[in-house]
């Protein structure tokens, strides 16, 4: 059992971590909607383990989060590393060691759920399919839905559930046809010009796989980028959407398409806590929203790994 939601927890407190700003862009969006100007931080890829000091740095950067002039913050999924492949017991310890850590941050926390958030489906895990935890449950116990919506200052956030569990217990990238109908449902109920911020795990848009240090002959293009992306673009299309917030590749990445910005934040476990991934430190994203601009800062925290395994192009 879980030792508190962090849905619940409003407070907290802790010492300055190091950080230090790595760049910011300003993203201009489509908007004529009015809404106040607001700050939230946008932190993904948390990977919480005993090992490699992850707990360590978890802990530097949610006392840096909390030191930040945000309203909130959305978590991109992956909490911990890792539900997927491991037994219910070392699952368990994993969620209870996140949910106990992540109580620094003293602010209200949106969750997304990851690839590594669902427990048991890898077979050496040897959990059952009817286990009542298996798959998206182990998640679902702590945060509730996977898929949801809420509004802040005028701003309507979309959090998709981006993970897809296949028949031979592998994860992809994948809206299934449910989801789709209530996102339909949910863009129909906006007013015209809402404002809107999505958020999904494994990304919509990437550029990715055309620079990835991993092996082109072993990549799943379905673990990398969701497979039926244009059925979401085709729902989103004539909205006002002015970011899609990402997680998954563990770098940091700005793709344009037709005026909306695909923006992949980073990890705040760098390379699973083993340096940089690709040129992007560990680090978080502090997201302005002002009048239909977005405007983003990533920022690292002075995790210094323990065992440096940095990928570099």
């Amino acid at each position: 059992m879980s030792i508190l939601s962090r849905r619940h927890i409003l407070g907290g407190a802790g010492a300055l971590a190091g950080v230090s700003l790595v760049r910011g862009q300003d993203m201009q969006a489509r908007s004529t909607a009015v809404h106040e100007a607001f700050s939230f931080v946008f932190m993904t890829d948390t990977h919480l383990q005993p090992e490699l000091d992850a707990t360590k740095g978890c802990q530097m950067a949610f006392r840096a989060i909390n030191k930040e002039r945000a309203d909130f913050v959305v978590q991109g999924g992956d909490h911990v590393f890792d539900a997927l492949g491991v037994s219910k017991e070392r699952a368990n310890k994993l969620i209870d060691l996140y949910e106990m850590t992540e109580q620094v941050i003293g602010k209200k926390i949106y969750h997304t759920i990851g690839n590594h958030d669902c427990f048991g489906v890898y077979e050496q895990s040897g959990a059952s399919l009817s286990d009542p935890e298996f798959g998206k449950n182990y998640f679902r116990r702590i945060y509730g839905q996977t898929y949801y919506t809420f509004v802040h200052k005028g701003v309507n956030f979309i959090v998709l559930d981006s993970i897809g569990i296949t028949d031979d217990r592998k994860y992809e990238g994948r809206y299934d046809a449910v989801q789709l109908a209530w996102l339909k449902v949910t863009l129909d109920a906006l007013p015209a010009g809402a404002p809107i911020i999505v958020v999904t795990h494994i990304p919509m848009v990437t550029a990715f796989g055309t620079y990835t240090d991993l092996d082109h002959t072993k990549l799943r293009p379905s673990a990398l980028c969701t497979v039926n992306t244009r059925d979401v673009l085709a729902l989103l299309h004539g909205h006002n959407v002015l970011a899609v917030l990402q997680g998954h590749t563990h770098v940091l990445e700005h793709v344009e398409l037709n005026g909306v910005p695909y923006i992949t934040g980073g990890a705040i476990c760098g390379n699973w806590w083993h340096g940089e991934h690709l040129g992007t430190p560990e680090g978080y994203m502090v997201v302005h929203v002002d009048q239909g601009s977005v405007r983003t800062e990533y920022k690292t925290y002075g995790f210094q790994t323990v065992s440096p395994q940095q990928t570099a192009f």
